[in-house]
C-alpha cells in the first residue's frame, strides 16, 4: 500500500496499477480535471502540479510533470493541484494576478503556469526576474507571448499574503510525519507491481529477487514508455525513498552524489566547485525535469545525447556499481560501451557518483549546442577539461555528446594537445585529430558535417576564452 495527501486528504492505494501516471489519476480516478494533458513527454508544461515533501521539519514545494510522474513516487508526499488554490470561493494570488494581468487566452496552458508560479512563490522571497525565467522556462504558451504571465509572477510575488497552504502547514507537516514510509511498500494490482525499498541493501535484496525489474528514479525517461510507446511495465522498484542514494558529501578531493539525487539538488554542489557544469544545469530541460530527473538516471539511460555524461566524462568521474553486497567502481567512460549497451550487469544497479574536485591549472569548459537556449535537446556538448602549466598542456579530457552512439572521449584530440604549447598552431592539429575520433550521424537535429565542425571550432573557442585573460571566462554555447 502506499499513502500520499491530495492537497490534505489521505489517500491509501492498494491495488492501482503502478503504470498509472499522476496526471490520469487526477482526471480518471479522482474527478480533478484541471490538470491538463498537452505532450505526454514532458515538453510543454501544461501538466504541471507541485508536491510537497518535507526537509529539515519544513515541506519543500517542487514543480512536477505530472505526465512523466508514476503514482507510486507520491508515497509518503502531498500533491497540490490547480484545483486545490482556490480556497472559500477566493482565486489564489497566483490565480488572481494571472487574471490582472490578463495572462490566460486559450487558457489550456494556464493550469501549468498557475502551478510553475505558486511554486515560484513559496519558494522565493519577492520578485527576481531570472528565477521566473527558470520557474517558466518548462512552460510553453502559445496566445500570450509570455509578458502577461511574466508580469502576473511579479504581482504575485510581490505581493505575497500567508495563504491555506501556510495556514495548514503544521497539521500538514503532523500528517506527513504520520505517513513517512517506514518500510518497504508496495503497489500492486495483480499483473503489475512496484516497490518502494527504504535502504540500499533493500533495494540490492528485491533487485536480485527481481532482476527482470525496471528501476525508477525520476521516470523522466521510463515514463515514456507508458506515455509514448503504450507499452506495460509489469514490475518496477521505486528508487526515490533511499536516502543513501539521495545524498551529497563532499570530500577534501571528491564529491560523492547519490544515484537519486534530483538535478536541482545537485545544482548547488556542482555550480560552486564548476561553474560551466551549474550554467549547463540551467539548461537542462526545465525546472520541473530537473525536480525529477536523477544524476544516476542521465547516467543510466546510456543516451548518446544525455548532456550530464561528457561533462562527468570529461571531469575524470567514476560510478560505484552495487549488486547484492557486492559493488565496484568503474571510470564513466568505461560504462558506455555502444548505443544504449553499458557494462552494468544483471541486478546491478548504480549507487553513486564520485566526480574529482578542481585542481590548481585545471581549465574546464561546457558548451551545449542547441536550437533553443531552454528545455532542448543538444545537437552537440562538448566538455573540455585541460591542465595548463607554464602555457603547456599537462594532461586532457575531452568529452563529447552527439557525436557517437555513445557519450565518449575524443582521445586523438587529447593526444595532439598533451605535452604541446598552448598557442593556436595546437590547437589547430588537434581539431584536425576530431575527425579521427568521430564520423558523427546527420539527423533532425544536426548534419555531421555540422556536427564535426561545430564540435572544432567548440575547441577554438575554448582556446580563445582560456589564452586570453580578458576573455569572460564562464561561457556556455548557444546556437
Amino acid at each position: 500500500m502506499i499513502q500520499f495527501l491530495l492537497n490534505g486528504e489521505l489517500r491509501s492505494e492498494r491495488q492501482l496499477d503502478p503504470n498509472v501516471t499522476v496526471l490520469n489519476y487526477l482526471r480518471e480516478h479522482v474527478a480533478k480535471p484541471g490538470t491538463k494533458e498537452g505532450c505526454g513527454s514532458g515538453d510543454c508544461g501544461a501538466c504541471t502540479v507541485v508536491v510537497g515533501e518535507l526537509e529539515g521539519g519544513r515541506i519543500r514545494y517542487r514543480t512536477l510533470n505530472s505526465c512523466l510522474t508514476f503514482v507510486s513516487s507520491l508515497h509518503g508526499k502531498q500533491l497540490i493541484t490547480v484545483e486545490d488554490l482556490r480556497y472559500q470561493g477566493k482565486l489564489h494570488e497566483v490565480q488572481q494576478a494571472m487574471v490582472d494581468c490578463h495572462g490566460s487566452q486559450c487558457g489550456f496552458c494556464t493550469p501549468g503556469f498557475v502551478m510553475s508560479l505558486f511554486a515560484l512563490q513559496k519558494n522565493t522571497d519577492g520578485y527576481d526576474k531570472g528565477q521566473t525565467m527558470e520557474a517558466l522556462a518548462g512552460n510553453l504558451c502559445r496566445c500570450t507571448g509570455y509578458r502577461p504571465i511574466i508580469d502576473a509572477a511579479e504581482q504575485s510575488c510581490c505581493n505575497r499574503k500567508p495563504d491555506q497552504f501556510d495556514a495548514a502547514e503544521a497539521e500538514t507537516i503532523a500528517k506527513l510525519q504520520a505517513i513517512a514510509p517506514r518500510e518497504t511498500a508496495e503497489l500492486n494490482s495483480g499483473d503489475k507491481r512496484c516497490l518502494l525499498p527504504l535502504t540500499v541493501a533493500d533495494l540490492a535484496d528485491i533487485y536480485t529477487a527481481n532482476p527482470q525489474a525496471r528501476l525508477l528514479a525520476g521516470g523522466t525517461d521510463l515514463a515514456l514508455e507508458v506515455t509514448q510507446f503504450h507499452r506495460e511495465l509489469p514490475v518496477m522498484i521505486y528508487v526515490g525513498h533511499v536516502a543513501e542514494m539521495k545524498r551529497i558529501d563532499v570530500k577534501p578531493d571528491v564529491i560523492e552524489i547519490g544515484a537519486a539525487t534530483p538535478l536541482s539538488d545537485c545544482y548547488n554542489v556542482l555550480s560552486r566547485e564548476y561553474p560551466d557544469f551549474g550554467e549547463l544545469l540551467h539548461r537542462f530541460a526545465s525546472l520541473q525535469i530537473r525536480n525529477q530527473g536523477t544524476l544516476g538516471g542521465n547516467i543510466g539511460n546510456a543516451s548518446p545525447i544525455g548532456d550530464a555524461p561528457p561533462l562527468l566524462i570529461a571531469l575524470g568521474a567514476s560510478i560505484v556499481l552495487r549488486k547484492g553486497s557486492e559493488t565496484r567502481t568503474l571510470p564513466l567512460d568505461e560504462f558506455f560501451i555502444d548505443y544504449k549497451v553499458t557494462a552494468r550487469q544483471e541486478a546491478e544497479f548504480i549507487e553513486r557518483i564520485i566526480v574529482p574536485r578542481a585542481k590548481a591549472n585545471q581549465a574546464f569548459r561546457a558548451y551545449k549546442v542547441s536550437k533553443r537556449l531552454d528545455d532542448d535537446i543538444s545537437a552537440v556538448c562538448a566538455a573540455i577539461n585541460l591542465t595548463i602549466v607554464d602555457s603547456v598542456v599537462r594532461e586532457a579530457r575531452i568529452a563529447f555528446g552527439g557525436m557517437a552512439g555513445i557519450p565518449k572521449r575524443a582521445t586523438a584530440c587529447e593526444n595532439a594537445l598533451i605535452g604541446a604549447s598552448w598557442y593556436p598552431g595546437c590547437v589547430e592539429r588537434a581539431c584536425q585529430a576530431l575527425a579521427e575520433d568521430f564520423t558523427p550521424l546527420s539527423d533532425f537535429r544536426a548534419s555531421k558535417e555540422y556536427r564535426l565542425l561545430t564540435a572544432q571550432n567548440l575547441l577554438r573557442r575554448f582556446f580563445l576564452e582560456t589564452h586570453s585573460p580578458e576573455v569572460e571566462t564562464r561561457v556556455t554555447a548557444y546556437v
